[in-house]
């Protein structure tokens, strides 16, 4: 078995696994961020009152 072509793959497979993780930190960071916009403008209704009441004539 060569040492030095082992050495490599497994530097190689490290690499990826350390890229991986970077990539789904940044998506987690991302989602988190579009979660916080999202509420914010949900909160910030046009009519703060809009929706609570029904109006109902028989």
């Amino acid at each position: 078995m060569d040492i030095a072509a082992l050495s490599v793959v497994m530097n190689q497979s490290s690499l990826l696994q350390a890229a991986g993780l970077q990539v789904m930190s940044i998506a987690k960071d991302q989602a988190q961020t579009d979660a916080q916009n999202m509420v914010q403008m949900l909160s910030q209704g046009v009519h703060p009152t809009l929706g609570k009441t029904l109006d109902i004539r028989a």
